[in-house]
């Protein structure tokens, strides 16, 4: 019993942490903020945050890398299964399908990720996310969304590509709330992504 109380104790003191660092950076950006401005705001003495944090930079690397991690086991690790259920006949639909949930995902945790990637967050984040996307459409275990053999380019800039475009829609959402939902930002990329800009933009038919 008492182990299960430390443990909440726990969770809910990161918790905070974590939420209190979401909106110092928004105020002040990452780099001007101090351990002892979270542990002020936060209400608690800078050796409970030492307890739990080596320092600032420790705090941000773990917050990122639980965020990964929750993505990976909540989404990734269920796209083979999406895919495998998937009409042979549907594969357009197939970027829609796996960018709902992963958009879902976003939404809530949009505060976090609005600082992490704005100019005020860390810009190491964006590079993390790349890499991630990486794993995901390459290195997804035996079930790689895409296969070096299909390839027409070199799968580095066709990584980029993606990667960048998907950033800056994720940016532009968060940054610019005109109240779409996941399922429809899903579809505006699905969109761009299965038929191009210049379809998007109405030129090619």
């Amino acid at each position: 019993m008492g182990n299960t109380s430390s443990d909440l104790r726990v969770i809910r003191t990161r918790a905070s942490i974590k939420k209190v660092l979401i909106e110092l950076i928004e105020e002040k950006g990452f780099e001007a903020v101090t351990v002892k401005d979270i542990a002020t705001k936060a209400n608690i003495n800078r050796g409970t945050f030492y307890s739990h944090y080596q320092d600032k930079y420790d705090l941000m690397m773990k917050c990122e890398e639980e965020l990964l991690q929750e993505l990976e086991k909540k989404i990734i690790k269920n796209l083979p299964e999406v895919i495998s259920n998937l009409a042979p006949t549907s594969s357009p639909s197939i970027p829609f399908t796996i960018l709902v949930p992963f958009f879902e995902f976003l939404n809530q945790n949009r505060g976090f990720i609005k600082v992490l990637l704005g100019a005020k967050g860390d810009l190491s984040f964006q590079s993390k996310l790349k890499i991630f996307m990486q794993k995901t459409l390459f290195d997804n275990n035996n079930h790689p969304i895409f296969k070096q053999k299909n390839l027409l380019v070199p799968q580095e800039y066709l990584i980029s590509y993606i990667a960048s475009a998907h950033i800056g829609v994720i940016e532009e959402w968060l940054n610019h709330d005109k109240g779409e939902s996941p399922k429809e930002i899903a579809r505006i990329i699905s969109t761009m992504t299965i038929n191009g800009p210049f379809f998007a933009a109405g030129i090619m038919k």
